[in-house]
């Protein structure tokens, strides 16, 4: 591709391009139906209960705290999507977080739902709250909690409670937060008990609201142990906490006034250097976003033209395509993105005709996979854009790494290890969107989740785990029927293809973006044509951290 404007050839009346369309367009609709679903939280009743205790709902704070006319960017929406039915479900997993502007100043917000079990925290709860905390130490971003829990849900308090990654680490970050100088302020605005109280007198300021409770044990609880008879109010109360023990730094009389004061706060925060980005004014992609529903089909095995989503995501349509003769499977090359100079990392779905190494031969590489020839480019691209200061997006449609002898010969093992290694040492952010599959080592090496991207989000389309399903399932009937014949026993075609089809129903079900999501592997799934907007903020909140370490490898295999 050259590196003037990229010229489309979609064929908007193909029939490949209205199936396409037609497919995601409905996927988007069953995705729009469930977020509506879980936006309702813990349904009508609870609402009308947290009503009647003159409180808001989530959602409705955040209506009030956010800049009028502003966009929340909401993540984490499908977080426990699915899971602790057994419990009712925690839709949401209880809390509501994502990136807001409060007196035009990008936030993380973080807001207790008190109607999903009184704001109790599962153990995904606590997983969102510390991916939310993650993000805004990465970038560092002003922190809001609007907290209203009765803290760890009891019943699984094995899976909150004690490990790293657990419910304390919250607090432990609250510190580390507040050592680097990230703003945090919290508002109390019902319930905050037990281990939970700490969270707000960890913060920079601490707002409480009238009738809220701050206590490290109720009423009950204190009468229980110490044989303590003692109102909720005078124990851990806002009028307590302002005049007595002082605690809090604003007492307010309702919701409305407490968020009224928070966004006084934020109003006065001093502005911190920012990241050296460089960043221009944004020019719109010549060619509509709208394409994007046609151009994927989410079928690992169907071809598309990778520069076609390119074209559509980046400012003017311009890509500056590196070494685009060379290990065409993957393309890299610096565009812009909202201003923001960007590099990009994206695996090819057509398949290349190229030469054999070390001959004349011509061959054929397929589409989403990756060759040592184009493992070998990305790597020295990425430590071209850490070398100049560029952050990094990579577009996922990833079948994995090439295999068989010539693939081995070629020094397949030692190209992705020295890819997978300067994925791992890049200082730049790292933003990741899977757009289609991504399997097997193809998804580390593309800076998947444990990879430490700032934000990873996925489309309707995307599709991940080991395997694809009916890879998994030959694997699986073929190792079974080998167990089986050491014993004596052979399977019948009819139980063969019952236990096939029982794999690839598990891993199809396992391999939908919102199990992942469910699960917090993708911070949110994109509606295409958001993509380029969600970028462009993702960029923007990577933008306040100035600090960028040196850029270190380590040894690399050659």
């Amino acid at each position: 591709m050259p590196t003037d404007t990229f010229v489309s050839r979609v064929n908007h009346r193909s029939s490949d391009f209205k199936a396409n369309r037609s497919r995601l367009v409905q996927l988007l609709d069953d995705l729009r139906g469930e977020e509506k679903l879980i936006r309702q939280g813990g349904g009508a009743r609870a609402t009308e209960a947290q009503r009647r205790k003159g409180r808001l709902t989530a959602r409705e704070r955040l209506s009030l705290l956010l800049d009028p006319g502003t966009e929340f960017f909401e993540l984490g929406i499908f977080a426990a999507h699915g899971m602790y039915e057994e419990w009712g479900g925690a839709p949401a997993a209880g809390t509501v977080t994502g990136l807001g502007r409060v007196e035009g100043r990008l936030c993380m917000i973080v807001a207790n739902d008190a109607t999903v079990k009184a704001g109790a925290f599962f153990p995904l709860t606590a997983k969102k709250v510390l991916r939310a905390q993650h993000i805004a130490m990465e970038c560092a971003l002003p922190t809001l909690y609007l907290v209203d829990s009765s803290g760890i849900f009891l019943p699984l308090q094995e899976d909150v409670f004690p490990d790293q990654d657990d419910f304390g680490r919250i607090f432990r970050n609250n510190a580390v937060m507040s050592a680097r100088g990230i703003p945090q302020i919290t508002a109390v605005m019902g319930m905050c008990v037990a281990g939970g109280a700490y969270l707000p007198v960890m913060c920079d300021h601490v707002l409480m609201t009238e009738g809220s409770g701050l206590f490290l044990a109720g009423p009950a609880l204190v009468q229980a142990a110490i044989g303590q008879k003692v109102s909720a109010e005078d124990l851990g109360g806002a009028r307590m906490h302002a005049e007595v023990s002082g605690t809090v730094d604003f007492h307010e009389p309702d919701d409305k006034a407490c968020l009224k004061r928070i966004r006084s706060l934020v109003e006065k925060m001093g502005h911190r250097p920012r990241a050296p980005f460089d960043r221009r004014e944004s020019d719109l992609p010549l060619h509509r976003a709208e394409d994007l529903y046609g151009i994927v089909s989410g079928d690992p095995a169907r071809p598309y033209d990778m520069h076609e989503v390119i074209a559509r995501l980046v400012d003017a349509s311009h890509f500056d395509e590196y070494r685009a003769g060379y290990g065409r499977t993957l393309l890299c090359g610096y565009a812009r993105l909202g201003g923001f100079a960007v590099g990009i990392v994206a695996n090819q779905k057509q398949h290349v005709q190229t030469s054999a190494p070390g001959s004349d031969l011509k061959r054929v590489e397929f589409g989403g996979v990756i060759y040592t020839e184009s493992a070998n480019k990305a790597s020295r691209f990425i430590m071209d854009c850490n070398q100049n200061l560029i952050p990094l997006i990579f577009l996922h449609d990833v079948n994995g790494f090439m295999v068989g002898r010539e693939a081995e010969e070629s020094g397949i093992i030692s190209a992705g290890a020295k890819l997978v290694n300067v994925v791992s040492n890049s200082v730049v952010p790292k933003l990741t969107v899977i757009i289609g599959g991504s399997f097997g080592a193809g998804h580390y090496a593309m800076c998947g989740k444990a990879y430490d991207p700032r934000f990873i989000f996925a489309w309707p389309t995307a599709r991940y785990a080991v395997m694809g399903g009916d890879q998994a399932a030959r694997t699986l009937v073929d190792i079974k029927v080998k167990q089986l014949e050491r014993q004596g026993r052979k399977l019948g075609e009819a139980e063969k293809k019952e236990l096939a089809d029982s794999v690839r129903e598990t891993y199809d079900r396992q391999s939908d973006p919102r199990y992942a999501a469910a699960r917090l592997w993708v911070d949110a799934i994109l509606d295409p044509v958001r993509t380029r907007d969600a970028l462009i903020l993702a960029l923007e909140a990577c933008s306040h951290n100035a600090e960028i370490p040196p850029f270190r490898t380590g040894v690399l295999q050659t």
